[in-house]
C-alpha cells in the first residue's frame, strides 16, 4: 500500500505531488474512521491530510535525512491503516496515531546501531571551544551557543534509543510524564526512571568526549 503524502512540495521536493483534497474540520476523526471501517477506504486520505504535519515533525526529531523521514511517516500511515480496527475511541484518534508513531520511531532507532566514533569524531572548532569553557567554568558556559546545541544533538544521537526517545519527548517537545506514558505505553514510574538514566548517560558521554578531546 502506498499512501500519498502531501506536504508543501517546495519544502519537500521528494514528496508525492498528487493532490489530496483537504478534509473538512467539521468532520471528526471518529466519523472518518467509521467511514473507512465501513468500506470507504478512500477517506483515509483525509486522515493523512489532517495529521501528517505532526507526523513529519515527530519524525524529524529522530532522523536527519528527509527521505528517511518520509519513509518513516509512510510506514506509520501504513501501519495505522492496517490497525485501524484497534482504535477503540476511548482516546482521541490523534493520540492513538502519535503513540503508534512514537513506537515506530523507537523501533527505527533500535534498528539503527551507530558506531560511537562515527558520531563524535571530528568535533568542530566551536564545539571544542565550548567544551574547553565548560570544562574550566561549567557554571559560566553559554548553553544557548550554537556549538553547545550542536554538541547536544550529537550526544542525543549516541544515547540508548529509549533514553533518546524519552529526553526528546520530555526536553525538546516539553511533554509531561503522563503524556509520555500514554504515547509509549510505559508506566509513569518507568518514564521517570528512564529520564533519570538518560540524563546520567548524557553526562557520562559529555565527560568522555571532554577527556578524549583534551588528552
Amino acid at each position: 500500500m502506498n499512501i500519498a503524502l502531501h506536504p508543501p512540495i517546495e519544502a519537500f521536493p521528494w514528496a508525492c505531488s498528487q493532490g489530496v483534497a483537504p478534509s473538512s474540520e467539521s468532520v471528526s476523526d471518529a466519523e472518518i474512521v467509521r467511514a473507512v471501517r465501513g468500506g470507504d477506504t478512500e477517506r483515509f486520505s483525509e486522515l493523512v491530510e489532517r495529521h501528517q504535519a505532526r507526523l513529519f515533525s515527530l519524525a524529524r526529531r529522530y532522523l536527519r535525512r528527509e527521505d528517511d523521514v518520509a519513509d518513516l511517516v509512510q510506514d506509520v500511515l501504513v501501519k495505522a491503516f492496517a490497525r485501524l480496527d484497534s482504535w477503540r475511541g476511548d482516546a482521541p484518534f490523534e493520540h492513538w496515531l502519535m503513540r503508534l508513531a512514537t513506537r515506530v520511531c523507537l523501533d527505527v532507532l533500535r534498528g539503527r546501531g551507530r558506531k560511537r566514533e562515527d558520531l563524535l569524531s571530528d568535533l568542530s572548532q566551536g564545539e571544542i571551544e565550548w567544551l574547553e569553557r565548560h570544562a574550566s567554568h561549567p557554571e559560566a558556559s553559554d548553553h544557548r551557543a550554537e556549538a553547545a546545541r550542536s554538541l547536544v544533538r550529537r550526544v542525543f544521537e549516541e544515547l540508548n534509543p529509549a533514553h533518546r526517545l524519552v529526553l526528546t519527548l520530555l526536553e525538546l517537545e516539553d511533554r509531561s510524564v503522563k503524556e509520555i506514558s500514554a504515547m509509549t505505553g510505559w508506566s509513569q514510574t518507568l518514564v521517570k526512571v528512564r529520564a533519570f538514566r538518560a540524563r546520567a548517560e548524557m553526562r557520562r558521554i559529555l565527560s568522555r568526549i571532554r577527556t578524549e578531546t583534551f588528552l
